[in-house]
């Protein structure tokens, strides 16, 4: 597998370029709308055919470039069942996307949104804003739910290899991966703490509301087309 790390310093987001070797078919995870043109551009330099646009959860801090990547370029939208009724593939736990000799194994992982999903490729993993290096996806609107995340990190995440690299949705302090026994061992949210502490202390973290939520949840929930936008 090929895979490129992507990053928006205005938002702190990853996007993920995953290409299977063999076939040149290739998956984007979570592209940010301002980045539509860095991302298109890549595609084409490395001359891959683009299957899928995957959508970790409906975000509240960017607007995803989703809809017109995928109008750009014949790909297939993916979201949870639980999300975004515009995208053109909905999948629960278990499903399975094929990519050339690759298989995307879908993983829901809710507690940050009732929608988050993971995307599990044998030796890595795609947490979107569940897991964190060192931290969590806060738990504090769109139906967040701090005991739904800590099952969906200790019951789902955590029982995936100790070597799985983690491929995180955001970092604020500079990480770029880690793997699950680093996060297993070293998450300070989560390593050694019962799912009641757990919820004790996301209670308690009283963070201002993301600064794009009022514009990027509709956009969102459009697969971030509109008429307006730039």
């Amino acid at each position: 597998m090929k895979l490129r790390q992507l990053f928006d310093p205005e938002t702190s987001t990853y996007t993920y370029l995953l290409v299977d070797e063999r076939t040149g078919r290739a998956a984007l995870v979570d592209p940010v709308r301002e980045q539509l043109d860095r991302d298109l551009a890549l595609v084409r330099e490395l001359g891959v055919d683009l299957a899928y646009v995957l959508e970790t959860h409906v975000h509240a801090d960017h607007v995803t470039a989703a809809g017109p990547i995928a109008d750009r370029t014949g790909a297939e939208t993916v979201a949870s069942a639980k999300g975004a009724a515009c995208a053109m593939r909905h999948v629960r736990q278990g499903d399975v996307l094929p990519l050339g000799d690759l298989e995307l194994r879908v993983l829901e992982t809710p507690g940050h949104t009732q929608d988050s999903l993971s995307f599990f490729v044998p030796g890595h993993v795609f947490t979107g804003d569940a897991l964190f290096v060192r931290g969590t996806g806060r738990t504090d609107f769109q139906n967040g739910d701090a005991g739904a995340l800590y099952d969906s990190i200790t019951e789902r995440l955590f029982t995936l290899p100790d070597e799985t690299i983690v491929w995180p949705g955001h970092d604020y302090r500079g990480h770029t991966a880690s793997t699950i026994g680093e996060e297993k061992r070293y998450n300070p949210r989560v390593a050694g703490r019962s799912r009641d502490e757990f919820i004790a202390l996301m209670a308690t973290l009283d963070l201002p509301p993301p600064k794009r939520i009022a514009v990027a949840v509709p956009r969102n929930l459009e697969c971030g087309r509109d008429a307006h936008a730039p």
